[in-house]
């Protein structure tokens, strides 16, 4: 059996790293250490080199003839002793006044054997000298190192140790808290408690140990609080470790101490950069003029970074198109507390500054190219940003945070850190209130930006028209150009006529100016409210030109909304194919921002397509990405039309309570969330949900308020599906009133060349022919619906054939299977028209109780028993505008002045069925 001598004993459990043992295990048993090579285990102070090599040697000592040999240089200050103390732990006598060299190798030449260099940082040199002569004379003897640097030898294999894993670190803290006198680790939320103080402490194990011998004092949630100044913390170890392990800060002070002046001032300084930095950025800081603690020489500043890497003080990732850097965050801590040791925080944080707003400026021409690439190359300097955004804010002048704040404005508009973009240009505006200048209104036109992507409501209009007045005020044209476009989308959602003036106007200005995203964006919206309105031909016509502008310079966010748009006036015009298809461009076209906002609204858009194509499952599939996400998030993300398409769903899944918790789930942004919040669109799905739960007073209450809604009355879909379902909520004993209505709602999308929702209404009215036994005509207009949904591209066969559907039985009949196959010929238009013509005409006087419609009759019933217009309108589920406009009628009808005049009428003919 092989000999393992010296390997320190392992005084605590070892506690995961199964993969890295298993990369590191095939490397000295097999790879290049058995070939006579040289493997070193590099890694910042407490990152677990020495527990890593200890468990290998234990693994991996069948593999060697010889054994292992364990030699510890943690006490050796002397690099000319490292061939001593190498000698003296493989038993190897050397001469005395002579080079050891020669003598140790000779020793060694007919070994296999695994040599193992524990803590080799501060002897460097010696440690070079003694593995290049072993690895000249012995070619079978291998090497393993640790060591916070780089060796710096021909034939070294660096393996970087990292931080542990997530679950390893969990596990390793957890039960090293289960050690202490009184163990905190218990009840459920114990593992949501140590991953904050994993993620705090970036999964060192030194770290953790440390952190957890504090679990019999405080309790978990406490020691994660308190760790936003680890070294406070852990500022008491193990009184058997090494000296340099016995806290944190001695482990970071022995790192610290190994570096060469130039070094230790860039490590400093570095401290100033959030993680994930460029080596142009470490220039440009160190170039800038000399601070009081002295300049790093031009000369050497690359070369104290590559040190500053070697010594695992700084982590480098060069695997992109440029390489970045980044500290470790108990690493950066000593960094910043050595910052301020040398009273240079304010100048560096300062320099830090200019640094982000001189990259912004670079980057600004690629707005109006290649938005695209410039959303990346900030991205990747976000953290930077932000930081460099809050110190300048917090300034005595913030003038140039304000300036940056506005310049990011468009990555938060963008992106997934809106939230940050808020919060930072309202501090921003903050700081500029009472100014009159052009700074002040881009802030303004900025913060607008970003809350329209961010926040609903009618914040991102507010501050769009004082963006607006004070751009026009001050003469900042290109600032006032978007505002005007940003008033036009706040505008939307409560005066569509308005709305698209804004629009228009801003359209032609930035035409005029050559403003192309403007003017692409801002026709792009007047698409929109014709969208809204249902004037289909018209949006397409709007929204192609747009499109084209948009997806040629890069402008992929209002570019995916717009395809958006383009697809559902495409689906409403009757072609779902090619609004699949369009969806499924403006997913592809969102997809790249990794935003909630964009790519959740073309997503949305996506499943609604899906939905209308019969392919529920699908459209579930369109949106489970966003669903994932959302599910970790703490934020609520604000994504138009998510949760409406969410009820509509549950609704096609039976599951009508669930629907309406979604339809107000779209209030949450209120403080006191109510119905009237919501969008026209996810009223009317709200109402249907109601009443398919059977909450049909609910659901009337709903569709009178939407019947009363201004904007609602401007949007023909929604007027017209408010009447469907009033008309399904109409009392049975009063059938003609719910005609009535089916037949308006028809009439209206029939108008608007409404072609999927006029399929609605054939199919509302054959369902209702079959109810009264005319099963001819029912099958004309389910021929002709059948018709017009393969056309269309949805499923084609009528949900009137389901068997659970009254009176489908008879549509197996001959004569209305013959009734079927005529409908079948007829063109969408024709069968609207034998629907109506089906109905028969209304022969009514002009005035007199005859004269008089259902519903109206139904008023003055309720009216004459003394019910008031509001309890009228709740019974009847229409608006309180509606029964006031119906009592117009009847008492003009019937010339009556009031209610005890028409209590009189209403008697006298009480037998007249009309």
């Amino acid at each position: 059996m092989s000999e393992v001598r010296h390997v320190p004993p392992e005084l605590s459990s070892f506690v995961g790293r199964a993969a890295e043992l298993a990369a590191i295990g095939e490397l000295v048993a097999a790879g290049e250490v058995a070939a006579g090579g040289v493997l070193s285990l590099v890694g910042p102070g407490g990152c677990g080199k020495t527990r890593l090599a200890i468990r290998v040697c234990h693994d991996q000592a069948e593999s060697w003839p010889d054994g292992v040999v364990w030699v510890s240089l943690e006490h050796e200050p002397d690099g000319n002793q490292v061939v001593h103390r190498i000698a003296e732990a493989l038993d190897i006598l050397l001469p005395a006044g002579s080079d050891p060299l020669p003598a140790l190798t000779l020793g060694l030449r007919d070994r296999e054997q695994l040599i193992v260099l524990d803590n080799c940082e501060q002897v460097l040199d010696g440690v070079a000298h003694a593995i290049a002569a072993i690895r000249a004379g012995c070619p079978r003897v291998g090497v393993l190192a640790t060591s916070r640097a780089t060796l710096g030898v021909d034939g070294e294999r660096v393996w970087r140790v990292p931080a542990m894993d997530l679950s390893d670190a969990l596990e390793l803290f957890l039960e090293r808290t289960r050690t202490t006198e009184r163990a905190a680790a218990t009840g459920p939320d114990a593992r949501a408690r140590a991953r904050r103080v994993c993620d705090r402490l970036d999964r060192l194990p030194l770290a953790l140990e440390l952190a957890a011998r504090w679990a019999g004092t405080l309790s978990l949630a406490q020691i994660a609080d308190s760790l936003s100044d680890p070294y406070a913390l852990l500022a008491d170890g193990v009184r058997t470790a090494p000296f340099r392990q016995q806290t944190l800060a001695g482990s970071m002070r022995w790192s610290h101490d190994l570096l060469d002046p130039d070094e230790q001032v860039l490590f400093r300084r570095l401290g100033g950069f959030e993680p994930g930095f460029t080596a142009d950025a470490v220039v440009e800081l160190a170039a800038l003029e000399a601070l009081p603690g002295g300049q790093v020489p031009p000369e050497r500043r690359l070369a104290a970074l590559r040190g500053l890497v070697d010594k695992s003080l700084v982590v480098a990732d060069p695997t992109g198109p440029v390489a970045r850097y980044r500290m470790l965050g108990v690493i950066r801590a000593y960094a910043l507390a050595r910052l301020a040791d040398a009273e240079e925080s304010e100048l560096v944080r300062d320099r830090h500054l200019d640094l982000q707003l001189s990259l912004l400026e670079r980057l600004a021409p690629l707005l109006e190219t290649d938005k695209d690439s410039w959303r990346m190359r900030v991205a990747a300097e976000y953290l930077n940003l932000r930081a460099a955004v809050e110190w300048g804010l917090s300034r005595v002048d913030p003038t140039r945070g304000r300036r940056l704040a506005a310049g990011m404005a468009w990555l938060w508009h963008l992106g997934s850190n809106g939230t940050d973009g808020v919060r930072l240009l309202r501090l921003a505006a903050e700081r500029g209130s009472g100014e009159r200048t052009p700074l002040q209104a881009q802030v303004l036109v900025s913060l607008a930006l970003v809350v329209d992507t961010n926040l609903p409501g009618g914040e991102r209009y507010e501050v769009a028209r004082a963006a607006l007045d004070l751009a026009a005020e001050v003469g900042a044209p290109a600032a006032g150009r978007l505002a005007r476009s940003l008033v036009g989308v706040g505008l939307h959602g409560s005066d569509l006529g308005r709305a698209r003036a804004e629009a228009v106007r801003a359209r032609d200005e930035a035409a005029q100016a050559g403003d192309g995203f403007v003017a692409d964006a801002s026709g792009a919206l007047v698409g929109l409210v014709h969208l809204l309105r249902d004037e289909h031909r018209e949006a397409i016509d709007h929204l192609e030109p747009a499109l084209d502008g948009l997806l040629r310079r890069g402008d992929r966010g209002v570019a995916s909304s717009s395809l958006g748009w383009l697809a559902l006036a495409t689906a409403r015009s009757g072609e779902l194919r090619r609004a699949g298809e369009l969806a499924e461009r403006a997913v592809a076209t969102a997809e790249p921002l990794r935003d909630f906002h964009r790519t959740g609204m073309a997503r949305s858009v996506l499943a609604e397509i899906r939905v209308l194509q019969g392919r529920i499952e699908d459209a579930a599939a369109a949106l489970d990405p966003i669903d994932r996400l959302l599910a970790d998030s703490d934020d609520p993300a604000f994504i138009p039309g998510w949760e409406r398409i969410k009820a509509t769903l549950a609704l096609h899944q039976g599951q009508p309570y669930e629907a309406v918790q979604w339809c107000r789930r779209e209030g949450r942004w209120q403080a006191e969330p109510t119905d009237d919040a919501l969008t026209p669109e996810t009223r009317l799905v709200l109402a249907t949900a109601l009443r398919e739960s059977g909450d049909r007073a609910a659901a009337g209450q709903v569709l009178a308020a939407l019947a009363d809604s201004p904007l609602a009355r401007d949007m023909p879909r929604v007027r017209a599906g408010g009447l469907e379902q009033q008309a399904l909520l109409a009392d049975p004993t009063d059938p003609e009133r719910g005609l009535a209505l089916h037949h308006e709602a028809m009439r209206i999308r029939a108008e608007r060349g409404l072609v999927l929702e006029c399929i609605n209404s054939l199919e509302s009215l054959a369902r209702l022919a079959l109810r009264r036994g005319a099963a001819v005509p029912a099958g004309v207009l389910v021929g002709a619906a059948e018709r017009a949904r393969s056309q269309a591209g949805a499923p084609p066969d009528s949900p009137l054939r389901g068997p659970a559907e009254p009176g489908s039985a008879r549509l197996a009949e001959p004569a209305v299977r013959e009734a079927i196959e005529r409908g079948r010929a007829m063109e969408l238009a024709a069968a609207v028209g034998y629907a109506a013509r089906s109905r028969g005409p209304r022969r009514r006087p002009d005035s007199g109780w005859a004269s008089l419609t259902p519903a109206e009759r139904s008023v003055v019933g309720l009216a004459v028993r003394g019910l008031s217009n509001p309890e009228i309108a709740a019974r009847l589920f229409m608006s309180r505008g509606t029964v006031k406009t119906h009592l117009g009628h009847v008492y003009a009808k019937l010339q009556v002045a009031n209610r005890t005049e028409l209590a009189r009428v209403a008697a006298s003919n009480a037998a007249d069925p009309g």
